[in-house]
């Protein structure tokens, strides 16, 4: 979850940073399973499954949309030539971060109480909020530079 994360801050590539977040969520499942909370990691791989794809389809319109280019760097204020794919995309991305309310929010936020109930390490506490932090991190960053940030394409 932790490596996944951290090199989804660093990735300028759409589709790998869709993949990249793909893994640190299996990481989360792989979390739970550890718990022994099976039925609440098959929650989770469904909820996730479906905001994926709607990220994928989402991407598959803003690269065909920006020349056939993954680069983010080029993207930059998409917001305004694509308004429901903006929307779409925020929405999945806001669920897979686990906003309240929203699918992703009622299977992760179990895992996270869950986790905080038995009697784990403070460390493994800590990385598991530091992952979920990471998660809205790369998650935002996409969102900033493809729909609000400035058009850096050529």
């Amino acid at each position: 979850m932790f490596m996944s994360g951290v090199v989804a801050i660093f990735e300028y590539d759409l589709k790998k940073i869709i993949a990249l977040s793909t893994l640190s969520q299996l990481g989360m499942m792989m979390f739970s399973i550890s718990l022994g909370l099976y039925e609440l990691a098959f929650f989770h791989l469904l909820t996730h499954a479906l905001f994926k794809a709607l990220l994928f389809l989402c991407a598959g319109i803003l690269i065909h949309g920006a020349g056939n280019t993954q680069d983010i760097r080029s993207f930059g204020g998409l917001s305004l030539n694509f308004p429901l794919v903006t929307v779409c995309m925020n929405l999945a991305n806001l669920s897979l971060c686990g906003v309240p309310f929203l699918a992703g929010f009622y299977s992760k936020d179990l895992i996270v109480e869950l986790a905080c109930q038995y009697s784990w390490g403070i460390f493994v506490l800590l990385m598991m909020f530091i992952c979920l932090s990471l998660t809205v991190l790369y998650s935002v960053r996409l969102t900033y530079l493809s729909f609000v940030g400035p058009y850096g394409g050529g």
